[in-house]
Formats: C-alpha cells, structure tokens, sequence
C-alpha cells in the first residue's frame, strides 16, 4: 500500500505590508508494490505507434519503432489489460482485433508482438483520432490505472487545429500518456500539450536505437504506479487568493488552471497516478497584510488519495519588523523559482531565435546559461551549449551559434522544463 508524506519549506516571515507567501511542499510516496503485483490489480496500457508515411524515412525508424513496442509488450505483467493502436490519418487497432483489451499473458503477449513485426509505414497524421481510439478501448478497462505511451516522428497535419483540441479535452481524466518524438519534424508544442494535459511526459529520442530502452523504461514506470486517483488539495482562509499552484519537480507543469472546487475554501488539483516517487510543487497565495506581530493560516495543503485526505502541511504567515527575518530566501523556494525562469529563459530564446529577433534571443538564452550556471544545472547548460557559444556563463555573456542542428535545438526545447531537484542543506 502506497504511504503518503508531506513536507513544507518556506520563510514563514513577511515585512509590514507584504501579501505574498510562497512554499514549496514535497510530497513523497513510498511502499507501492513491485510492478508484478500492482500490475494485474488496477492497470491498463496501450501502446499508440505512429506508423505514417515518414516513418520509412529513414526505414530503421519504423523497424526501430516494432522493435521498441515488442519491447515495452514484453515488460506487461500477467493480468494487465493492453492495446497496440496503429496511427496514421486514422487509427486502427493492432492487437487484439476481436475485443478492445486483452489480457496480458503467456498467448497474448507473443500475439501482440507478432502483430507489431507487421506493422508497415503509410499514410498521414492525425493524433487526435489515436488519443480518441485510445479513449475509447479504455472505457473498456476493469483497472483504475489507465495509461498511453505514444510515438510519433511527424506533425499533426490531417486533421484541424479544433479536431485535435476537442479529442484533447475528451481524453482529459481518463487516461495518462507519455510522449516521445523520434526525430526533427514532429512538433514539441504538440506533444507537449498532450503530455501536459494528460498528465504525462514528453521527451525526444535522438537516436533510434535508443526507442527500446526507453520504452522499456516508460512501461516499467507506468507499471509501477499504484496510487490511483491523487490531488493536491489547497484550504486557502477568506480574503486570501491562489497566486499559482506549479509542479516543480520532476518537470515544470503549471496546475493552476485544473484547480476544482473541493469546498467554499478549498480546491483539488490533480496529479494523476503515483508509484514510489518523490515531486516537490511551489504555492503562492495572496493573503490579507497584518500588522507586525500578527500571524496566520495562510493556506493548508492535503494529499487526497481516492477522496481520502493521507498526509497535510501548513503554510504559515507572520509579519515582523525584523528586516533580517523577512528577507531571508527559503532555499526551495528560491530554487525552483530559478528553474522556473530558467525554463522561460529558455524557451523565449528559442522562439525569438527562430522569428529572427537576434537581439531578444541573446539577452534570453544568455540569461538561461546564467541560470543554469547557478543553479549547477550541468544538463542544461550542456544542451545551451550546443545552441550558444558561451562566453562568461556568471555573466551569461553568450554569442548565438548560426549553425544549430535542429535536433539540438529540439532536445533544448523538450527539456526545458526538466527540473534539478534543490539540493540537501549538507550538500551545499
């Protein structure tokens, strides 16, 4: 049985006047069963794999493709409930042909991967139409845990802007999807906006032969969850108002938008399903000011498991005069709102590089080696790197590459909201 546990760190201490309180709280989970046991009881997946015209150009990406999902069929324990869609302009079903999920086992998994060897390259895109068929075998599921990983290496181009967003929006809280482009013509909004909104990730597989490793590790995560249906629940007192509810760890997801009212004063918002795993999400809340000496409540955070609250943490307000207590920096929250600016660094000087803005694209990547050069975020300033010369990284005095090969440019973007966890105290 999953255990949940909360901690919350922030400077508790505001100036005369001051309104904003921000916290960062990390939720833990841990005790989930091994994936062989957790599996059967609760868990249904499907495999969508693009199989558009594109993905025989180069061939190795579709045979990378079969190889990759007979991979991740393999990884599905005994009893869980699976599908294999095939997406081109449509989607059609792989395996099993005769009902909407079959039953992982010693038949049906060599059936399945049998089925995926066959798979040939042809036709369009059009991922909503995979997202929905996907919806729909999964109404089918008898589990609780319902999950999609997705390939593609194209864009979504046969089918319309609102087709795509209204099959979105169907699919939303009834199953999660991971993502991943293989690559450079498939676009990271795209996916980014199915894996944001599903609750899920996106990442981009550079080279093809390393599609099974990744699936294999995709499917190995998804078979681990066994917290099913997991809120974050904010009690904020009246008068105060919800700044912003982030993720912040392991990848940046702004939650804030998805909250659900859960009393007068209360709102849920969700986080989808959970194995043995930590995620750390940063609160601010606008509360009324008080006068030096006064202290409050200024907002209560719930883990709800299955609409049974398991673990909380308080988020505390108290004005002083001491100028030394007020502006002390919580660690966790300074951090995190620098990897938050680091992300949008990052992102604004992708898009001003790509319209041409030399200028903007300078001044904004130079801020993100910055960042990253603080924060101790090799990862990311390694992939900076590939984009910008760097001249003084504690400056972020840069010089834009003019030769920048689009899957470096395309892995920057992906991961720009991958995170570095905030250091222990002892270790810095």
């Amino acid at each position: 049985m999953t255990t949940f546990t909360a901690a919350t760190y922030q400077n508790e201490y505001l100036a005369d006047g001051s309104t904003e309180v921000d916290a960062v709280v990390t939720v833990t989970a841990t005790g989930s069963g091994a994936p062989t046991v957790a599996g059967p009881a609760q868990a249904a997946v499907i495999l969508i794999v693009d199989t558009s015209g594109s993905m025989a150009v180069p061939g190795r990406t579709i045979r990378a493709a079969r190889a990759a999902t007979c991979a991740a069929i393999h990884c599905i324990p005994d009893g869980v409930e699976f599908a294999v869609i095939a997406g081109t302009d449509v989607a059609r079903r792989v395996y099993p042909t005769d009902r909407p999920l079959a039953v992982a086992n010693e038949d049906t998994r060599p059936a399945a991967r049998a089925a995926t060897d066959r798979l040939k390259a042809q036709g369009g895109t059009a991922i909503g139409s995979w997202l929905t068929l996907a919806r729909r075998l999964f109404e089918h599921a008898s589990g609780t845990i319902c999950h999609a990983i997705l390939l593609t290496d194209g864009q979504n181009q046969h089918e319309s802007d609102d087709q795509f967003r209204t099959a979105l929006e169907e699919c939303e809280g009834r199953f999660q999807c991971d993502c991943r482009g293989i690559g450079t013509d498939w676009e990271v909004r795209e996916l980014r906006q199915i894996a944001s909104t599903l609750l899920g990730s996106v990442d981009m597989v550079a080279d093809a032969d390393d599609l099974v490793a990744d699936f294999t590790a995709m499917m190995d995560a998804a078979m681990g969850k066994e917290a099913t249906d997991v809120a974050l629940r904010l009690w904020t007192p009246q008068g105060a108002e919800v700044a912003f509810v982030r993720q912040v760890a392991p990848a940046i997801e702004d939650l804030t938008s998805r909250a659900r009212a859960s009393g007068p004063l209360s709102a849920d918002y969700p986080t989808g399903a959970w194995g043995d795993e930590s995620r750390d999400y940063h609160v601010s809340i606008n509360v009324p000011a008080h006068p030096v000496g006064g202290e409050m409540a200024a907002g209560r955070v719930s883990l709800v498991v299955d609409g049974e609250v398991v673990s909380q943490a308080l988020i505390r307000a108290v004005w002083t005069d001491d100028r030394a207590l007020s502006t002390r920096i919580s660690r966790e929250v300074a951090h995190y709102s620098g990897q938050t600016e680091l992300m949008e660094a990052i992102q604004d000087g992708l898009a001003a590089r790509k319209a041409g803005d030399d200028e903007n694209a300078t001044f904004r990547l130079g801020r993100a080696v910055q960042l990253a050069a603080q924060s101790g975020n090799t990862t990311k300033l390694e992939l900076l790197e590939a984009i910008v010369d760097v001249e003084d990284a504690a400056t972020g005095t840069i010089r834009l590459k003019r030769d920048v090969a689009d899957g470096d440019e395309m892995m920057l973007d992906t991961r720009s909201t991958k995170t570095l966890r905030v250091m222990p105290a002892g270790d810095v």
